[in-house]
């Protein structure tokens, strides 16, 4: 056996590495954004899911005051990681409604009173027709819309405390 084919699984290590190391520090950003940036949020009218709080149409977006849209649902963790977060923004006097994706009203009630109800309205998106629709690829997500209806910037997964300041300057930006 040659010499140099001693240092052949060192030479393969070294190159791994660097191929890892390259990732790690400039990792591809995989995020399936929806399509719907720029555009008007489609036809939809979602029926109240939880007791005393009203359903959700598109009608409720086009008032002329930008709104947040949040999709998520009772059984999502990171839904309840993000919650203090839109209890802020609505401490900030930002309108958030939401959809309730695949969910019941029970254990969307009792999720509420576990960890806050930041939302004006609420609709029941029970087979995710408006989520797909809206190019939601999962929960939690959160749109803001303009008065007008249209999507002008969509934060996919958990709203991190760093995300409130960038979520509170794209709704006021959407005035």
């Amino acid at each position: 056996m040659s010499r140099w084919l001693l240092w052949l699984p060192l030479a393969l290590f070294a190159i791994v590495a660097v191929f890892a190391a390259r990732e790690l520090r400039h990792p591809n950003d995989r995020t399936v954004y929806s399509a719907m940036n720029g555009e008007p949020v489609p036809n939809f009218a979602l029926p109240p899911i939880v007791s005393g709080k009203p359903g959700l149409a598109i009608a409720d977006l086009k008032t002329g005051q930008p709104r947040l849209l949040n999709v998520f649902a009772s059984w999502c963790m990171p839904c309840i990681v993000e919650a203090p977060q839109l209890m802020k923004l609505k401490a900030q006097g930002i309108p958030i409604d939401a959809i309730a994706v695949r969910d019941t009203g029970p254990e969307l009630a009792a999720f509420l009173a576990r960890n806050g109800d930041p939302y004006a309205r609420i609709g029941d998106d029970r087979d995710s027709r408006v989520q797909l629709a809206l190019g939601s690829a999962g929960v939690p997500e959160t749109f803001v819309i303009d008065g007008r209806g249209v999507v002008v910037k969509q934060h996919v997964g958990v709203i991190s405390d760093d995300d409130v300041a960038a979520l509170a300057k794209a709704w006021r930006d959407a005035r």
